[in-house]
């Protein structure tokens, strides 16, 4: 019984390291080795770092520790790749990751082959080891791990691409008709009390969703849907950007100091607004039931603000969606990376909460802090979340570019308040 147990545990995280793995290669399909190159701001990285950077750390973290007689790769790599582990090694400046020209794509690729090898050896060795050996749980993490850069290669390849004069598509443009008119704005109550937080179970989760603990919640209410691009122009034309009243303080630093007066991607050329998306640029007017994305903490604040509403704190927002089913099959129902459309899609007609999974990441009221007794992981993988626990914002919900398979209703995710490059959104609360 134990060894079929355990070589069920050792073939579900195969599985899973080979299909994440795989869709990585997939994402960069459509793109050219120049594309894979290219570095539009100081928060992105090229797609050919973020393909380097996941091989790095199952290797770092995983290969050199777990498997009798690795190789490394390169001499090299162990520093060049690594992102900001202070205590594995040093790194070179983020802002000059374009500026690797070498090692070329074949080399980037040669070393992700290498990686993949190892894993697979490792995996072999397991098979004969207990169902709960630390090496499985760094592979799982690993793979979790290179499923957020799947989130960030495509936030970045966006970024890089709105740069660009010619304003290429990532994919062609999506012909499927969606409705120009969204439901009615209604909110659902929930009874407040004590509630539980935090991740239950023995399923992966990241340090930073656990413990589960306890807190009181008064009663709240949360909208049926994310705020539109129509309800969010309706805003820009009433002079949100210019009216202070409405801005935190370090919002309104912003408005000024970044010359701030719509969405990111948002353009009003030849008198008429457009969007630029991963399937190019799509008028504003045939938007108007779309969820607004790719705004800060400030703007989604300054919205709800002005709608005479405010954000949900991240504990109502995960008390309202853990009380809500999953889809019939347990998966995460909603318009995620798996789903196709590579941007928000309008909510369906329904007075329930509707688009919690998917869409956009969901800005929240909270400060991204450590639970009650919160406890990094061990050594240098103790700096994968904790180190971050300082001036960012708690997000939730995944977004049209998030991977199914990685979200649930526990995952936390963090920005600073002026992040604008990520399928960021809005959702109202009383």
């Amino acid at each position: 019984m134990r060894a079929a147990t355990q070589c069920s545990v050792v073939e579900s995280v195969a599985e899973r390291f080979k299909a994440t793995r795989a869709r990585t290669l997939e994402l960069c399909a459509p793109l050219t080795p120049e594309d894979m190159m290219v570095q539009s701001c100081a928060e992105a990285s090229p797609v050919k770092w973020h393909l380097a950077h996941t091989a790095w750390f199952f290797e770092s973290f995983i290969l050199r520790e777990f498997l009798p007689g690795y190789r490394l790769f390169n001499q090299d790599f162990p520093w060049l790749f690594n992102s900001y582990y202070q205590s594995f090694a040093a790194f070179p400046d983020k802002k000059l990751r374009a500026s690797f020209s070498r090692p070329g794509i074949d080399a980037v690729l040669a070393y992700r082959e290498h990686v993949d090898r190892g894993v697979h050896q490792l995996l072999d060795y397991l098979r004969d080891e207990a169902p709960t050996h630390d090496a499985l749980k760094r592979i799982e993490l690993g793979a979790n791990h290179e499923e957020q850069h799947q989130e960030l290669l495509l936030t970045d390849i966006l970024h890089a691409f709105s740069t660009n004069p010619l304003r290429p598509a990532y994919r062609p443009a999506d012909s499927t008709q969606v409705e120009n008119k969204a439901p009615q704005l209604e909110f659902t109550s929930f009874d407040g009390g004590l509630h539980e937080a935090g991740h239950a179970g023995d399923d992966f989760c990241f340090d930073n969703e656990m413990p589960r603990h306890r807190v009181w919640l008064e009663p709240f209410s949360l909208a049926n849907r994310l705020v539109t691009c129509g309800e969010f122009a309706a805003f820009m034309a009433d002079g949100g950007y210019k009216r202070p009243e409405l801005w935190l303080s370090a919002g309104w630093d912003a408005v000024r100091a970044n010359g701030w007066r719509a969405p990111l991607y948002w353009s009003d050329g030849d008198g008429a607004w457009s969007v630029f998306t991963l399937r190019g640029e799509l008028p504003l007017s045939e938007l108007n039931a779309v969820p607004v994305s790719q705004i800060s903490l400030f703007e989604a604040d300054a919205y709800a603000r002005w709608a005479g509403r405010r954000l949900p704190t991240e504990f109502e927002w995960e008390a309202a969606a853990s009380s809500r089913p999953l889809h019939a099959n347990l998966k995460i129902d909603g318009n995620l990376l798996d789903s196709g459309p590579l941007r928000p899609m309008p909510a369906e007609q329904a007075a329930t909460l509707t688009q919690l999974w998917g869409d956009c990441w969901e800005w929240t009221a909270s400060a991204y802090l450590g639970y009650p007794g919160f406890q990094p992981l061990g050594g240098a993988l103790g700096e994968y979340n904790g180190k971050f626990m300082s001036g960012q914002m708690v997000l939730r919900g995944g977004s049209c570019v998030t991977p199914a398979a990685h979200i649930r209703a526990t995952y936390r995710n963090f920005f600073p308040p002026d992040t604008r490059w990520q399928f960021s959104g809005i959702r109202l609360a009383l």
